[in-house]
């Protein structure tokens, strides 16, 4: 019983070291982007625009998710901003799909990491929403930058769970600088240790940390809020409300909310005065705010 509750006492005194040691890197990271904070990125971002239309993964609701296709789409019906997801290939690509996984938008299964950019041609990513976009491909980040007006603005979300990194968020960085991509271009991701690399790499790149309630406390709470200072917050829209809003525009936070798709939650963000509304509908945002200007 004795040696069970030493071994017990090692485990948990370890566990508080691995705590602590988290927590004050965490803040010796925080100081650092203290220092190096500038709101600046945003300001081409949302000049002359009450709140950004933000398609989510592109007109998610018209065409398949995460393809050139919806972008075009997104852009078609008055989107400001395409948001996307990006992971790495096997061989290092920067790719756009939101789930670790093929297996629920394409005709292929097993790890997105763990096939290479070829591989991922192959796959079709367009069929699993119709027989009308059959032979839809993966689309890599610098691909769809190709397929897009100049003027369209991106959101790039991170798809990140570990601390560790696996090489995305340079290789996102690299992408924005190859193409100039300042004052057009937001990175955001629910890591905040992503988030942190992007702005260590460049601070000239705003960065959105996102969360919602379903996870766990520190990350549902925005713990990271004050160690991080994002240049905005992009929280599920059912934990906005005045409150919110008085408290993150009086810190200096953008607020870009998600995903909203029906007419009356536009409606309730748009009196809240949100910065951003990120939505698979991008035609009915554009339809209301059109209709209340």
């Amino acid at each position: 019983m004795f040696k069970f509750l030493r071994f017990l006492v090692k485990v948990v005194l370890r566990l508080v070291m691995v705590v602590v040691g988290l927590i004050v890197l965490l803040f010796a990271a925080g100081a650092v982007r203290y220092w190096m904070w500038n709101p600046d990125p945003l300001a081409t971002l949302y000049e002359g625009r009450a709140i950004l239309n933000m398609g989510h993964r592109g007109a998610s609701g018209a065409a398949p998710e995460n393809t050139i296709a919806a972008f075009i789409a997104a852009a078609e019906q008055g989107a400001h901003v395409v948001e996307l997801d990006v992971m790495l290939s096997g061989d290092g690509e920067v790719v756009v799909i939101h789930d670790y996984t093929l297996d629920r938008t394409t005709d292929g299964s097993g790890l997105v990491k763990e096939h290479s950019l070829a591989e991922l041609k192959r796959l079709d990513a367009g069929s699993w929403f119709s027989a009308d976009f059959a032979g839809e491909k993966i689309p890599t980040l610098q691909e769809v930058i190709d397929a897009l007006d100049p003027a369209m603005l991106l959101n790039i979300e991170i798809k990140s769970e570990s601390p560790a990194t696996d090489g995305l968020e340079k290789a996102v960085v690299d992408v924005i600088a190859r193409n100039n991509l300042y004052g057009r271009v937001l990175v955001s991701s629910f890591n905040p240790i992503s988030l942190l690399r992007v702005k260590l790499a460049d601070r000239r790149i705003p960065v959105g940390l996102l969360y919602m309630a379903d996870l766990p406390v520190y990350l549902s709470q925005g713990w990271f809020i004050p160690i991080l200072l994002p240049e905005a917050l992009h929280p599920s829209y059912d934990l906005v409300d005045e409150a919110y809003m008085e408290w993150a525009h009086r810190k200096g936070f953008k607020v870009n909310v998600w995903t909203v798709d029906e007419a009356a939650d536009m409606e309730r963000m748009i009196d809240l005065s949100v910065d951003g509304i990120i939505t698979n509908r991008p035609e009915l945002l554009t339809q209301i705010l059109e209709e209340r200007t």
